[in-house]
C-alpha cells in the first residue's frame, strides 16, 4: 500500500464533515494518516468527529486561512507520506476509493497526479467532474460534468489536472512545485497547481473507479459572489503565470476576449458586476504576478508544445456572444 495522507479542509461543513470522515473510516484500504484542517469553523462540526474518529488528526487553525494555505500546512505535516490526497468535506468516498488509487499508483509509477471520478451526491448518476480540463484561451472546467457516469468512455486516461476536491498528488512533486498558490485563497488553485506540475513534466491519470459522491459548492455557495469573484480573478492569474511562450502571446487575444465576454455576460444577463471587480483586481496584481511567471517559466522542464498537447482547443466565444446578443435584444 502506498503511504497516503488524506487532507480534509473544513469550514463550517456541519454533518457533511462527519459523513466524509465516515467514508474514510470505512475504506477497504485505510490511509496512513487523515489530517483535518479546520479553518476557524464556528458550527461545532469538529466536536463530534473528534469523538467518533480518534485516530484521525484534527488541527484547529482559529481563522479562515483559505483552502490553499490549509492544504499546504497539512502537506508539510505529512512529510512521512509518499502521497497526499485532497478531499473536500462535502465529498464522500466510496469504500474502494483508496484501493483503486493504490493499485493504479503501483501500476503507473510514472504518474504523479490522479483524478477521482466525482459524481453528484443526490444519487442521480450524473458526473460532477472527471478531472479538470484547461483550454488554450484560459477557460477551465470539470471534464464530462453533467453527463451520466454509465456513459463515461472506458478508455479515459490522461487529463489535464485533478480537481482539488478529490485529487491525489505525489508529495515530493507537490512540495517541489510550491504547493497551492496561497494568494488564490480558493478556486482555480488546483488548475494552477496542475499547470505548474505539467510544466515540470508531470502527468495526470483519471481513475474511473475511484468514485466520490460530491455535493458541490455546499460551503461557499454555488453562484455566490464569493465563488464567482475568486474563480474569475484566479482564472486570469492562472493564464498569466503559467501559459508558456510562445503560446502565451498566440492565445492572449482569445484570453482577453473570453474575459471581456464573461464581464458582459454577467453584467447583461445576471445584472451583476462582480466579475468586473474580479478582473480589475486580477490586473492590479499584474506586477507581482508577472514576477511569479518569470520564476515559474524559468523552471519549466519540458517543451511548451508537450504542455499544449494536454490542453483542449477551440474557443468559448462562439457560445457566449450569441447569448449576449439575444439577451440584449430582448431586454
Amino acid at each position: 500500500m502506498s503511504k497516503v495522507a488524506v487532507i480534509v479542509v473544513n469550514y463550517n461543513a456541519g454533518d457533511m464533515l462527519h459523513e466524509c470522515l465516515a467514508g474514510l473510516e470505512a475504506q477497504s484500504v485505510r490511509p496512513a494518516r487523515v489530517l483535518v484542517m479546520d479553518n476557524g469553523s464556528h458550527d461545532g462540526s469538529l466536536d463530534r468527529c473528534q469523538v467518533d474518529f480518534p485516530w484521525m488528526e484534527f488541527h484547529r487553525l482559529n481563522a479562515n486561512l483559505g483552502f490553499a494555505r490549509a492544504n499546504n500546512l497539512a502537506a508539510e505535516l505529512a512529510s512521512d507520506c509518499e502521497w497526499i490526497a485532497m478531499l473536500n468535506p462535502d465529498a464522500f468516498p466510496d469504500r474502494c476509493w483508496l484501493q483503486v488509487f493504490d493499485e493504479s499508483a503501483r501500476q503507473n509509477p510514472e504518474i504523479d497526479m490522479f483524478a477521482s471520478c466525482m459524481v453528484r451526491a443526490d444519487g442521480s448518476g450524473i458526473v460532477d467532474g472527471a478531472g479538470d480540463c484547461y483550454r488554450v484561451d484560459g477557460v477551465a472546467w470539470p471534464r464530462y460534468q453533467g453527463g451520466l457516469v454509465s456513459q463515461l468512455p472506458p478508455d479515459i486516461h490522461d487529463v489535464f489536472a485533478p480537481c482539488g476536491g478529490a485529487g491525489f498528488y505525489r508529495r515530493t512533486m507537490f512540495v517541489a512545485a510550491g504547493g497551492f498558490s496561497e494568494r488564490y485563497f480558493c478556486y482555480h488553485e488546483d488548475v494552477d497547481l496542475g499547470f505548474r506540475l505539467r510544466l515540470q513534466g508531470c502527468r495526470c491519470r483519471f481513475l474511473r473507479d475511484a468514485i466520490v459522491r460530491h455535493v458541490g459548492s455546499a460551503i461557499a455557495g454555488k453562484g455566490s459572489d464569493f465563488s464567482v469573484y475568486h474563480a474569475h480573478r484566479n482564472m486570469v492569474w492562472t493564464y498569466l503565470r503559467n501559459m508558456p511562450a510562445p503560446y502565451f502571446w498566440i492565445y492572449l487575444p482569445a484570453h482577453f476576449l473570453v474575459n471581456i465576454g464573461s464581464v458582459l455576460w454577467f453584467a447583461l444577463y445576471w445584472r451583476r458586476w462582480i466579475v468586473w471587480h474580479a478582473k480589475r483586481d486580477a490586473l492590479q496584481a499584474f506586477p507581482s504576478i508577472w514576477r511569479e511567471r518569470r520564476k515559474i517559466q524559468a523552471g519549466r522542464r519540458v517543451p511548451a508544445r508537450l504542455v499544449l498537447k494536454s490542453m483542449a482547443h477551440g474557443t468559448v466565444l462562439s457560445s457566449i456572444f450569441p447569448k449576449l446578443v439575444k439577451r440584449f435584444w430582448h431586454s
